[in-house]
């Protein structure tokens, strides 16, 4: 086959403990999956259908390297999150098989251009454009389910300069990772090497330039980085 262009490489986040590399397919994010985040953001909790949107897999950020503040925004925030990885995928995943289908964990910033994502929701309007920017999935390394099991009982956490800005237990979360992975298949075909970002607790708030961050999945995996 000859491409009009050089090919893109594949977007890929390290695998904890080896010389691996997970190759990325897409990135799920579930919205609204924390009772207190819901709350403070004004917004309801419909248990009968889940919020989900995407960021592109080469949004994500590895390595613990330095994030750019994005264009286009004065109100970057941030929004710590557990995040699955799958091996296998497929369409109406039942709840009790889909634990199958992970890979493995990590933890990651959902990066949110609050200030366009206002302006989109006044307006009825779509906000992708405050999710999906460059840079906007910053990932740990992830570990393996075969090696840690699936984790659902632990604290969830950021820390901002050293500061405590969001704890949370994943076990509060208001949609299990079985039934958001129940949900999506539903919704797309899912496949080896997608990414999925399970939501946030409350305490989310503003990151600027020369921010540090600390975010931590409690026995799991940890992300560091900074905001230039």
């Amino acid at each position: 086959m000859t491409y009009a262009i050089a090919p893109h490489a594949i977007p890929s986040v390290p695998v904890a403990g080896t010389d691996m590399r997970f190759p990325l397919h897409r990135i799920y994010c579930i919205g609204r999956n924390y009772a207190d985040h819901a709350k403070e953001m004004g917004a309801e909790i419909d248990r009968k259908q889940p919020i989900f949107f995407n960021k592109p897999a080469d949004a994500v950020v590895i390595g613990n390297s330095d994030v750019a503040y994005p264009s286009a925004t004065n109100d970057l925030h941030h929004e710590v999150e557990m995040v699955v990885a799958l091996a296998t995928g497929g369409r109406d995943i039942a709840v009790e098989h889909a634990l199958e289908h992970v890979y493995a964990y990590g933890v990651g910033l959902d990066l949110t251009r609050r200030d366009l994502q206002a302006a989109a929701k006044s307006k009825g309007n779509p906000w992708d454009s405050a999710k999906g920017f460059d840079q906007s999935a910053p990932v740990s390394n992830l570990h393996r389910a075969s090696e840690i099991g699936h984790p659902q009982n632990c604290i969830i956490s950021l820390h901002v300069n050293g500061e405590p800005r969001q704890s949370s237990n994943i076990k509060t979360m208001i949609f299990s990772v079985a039934e958001i992975i129940h949900e999506l298949s539903k919704l797309y075909n899912l496949q080896p090497g997608d990414l999925i970002f399970t939501g946030t607790p409350a305490g989310v708030a503003a990151l600027v330039k020369g921010d540090r961050f600390q975010a931590e999945l409690e026995g799991v995996a940890v992300l560091e980085g900074r905001i230039v």
